[in-house]
């Protein structure tokens, strides 16, 4: 089991009913076993953070990035908090917000390509 901070429980129930236009369309893509029957959460708590997706079959965080990701603070703080969940052996994909819906396809391929083979 991952390490969990319940303290950001009321935060993560928030971000769910608050998602970004982006995390929302890429959710109707993920949700209910739609790739090789892997489940995904959303606004998951890992350790002291919360992932925008979460499959643990793959041990993968998906992300949806907006532009405060891209200023040198942003890079910096998810490059720590990556490094952090590569430790737990997560491995982190992030997307930006655009490319989730210009080329939705290609999103979904590459979250796809990193998911186990269903038995």
């Amino acid at each position: 089991m991952l390490p969990y901070n319940k303290n950001l429980k009321k935060f993560a129930r928030e971000l769910r009913s608050n998602q970004t236009e982006a995390e929302t369309f890429l959710w109707l893509k993920l949700r209910k076993r739609q790739l090789k029957n892997c489940r995904f959460y959303r606004q998951r708590i890992v350790c002291n953070y919360i992932v925008d997706f979460y499959c643990p079959d793959a041990k993968l965080v998906i992300e949806i990035d907006g532009g405060q990701h891209y200023s040198e603070a942003g890079m910096t703080k998810d490059a720590v908090r990556d490094c952090h969940l590569a430790d737990l052996g997560i491995t982190v994909v992030r997307f930006s917000a655009r490319e989730v819906f210009n080329n939705t396809a290609g999103v979904l391929e590459s979250i796809y390509e990193r998911l186990p083979n269903p038995p």
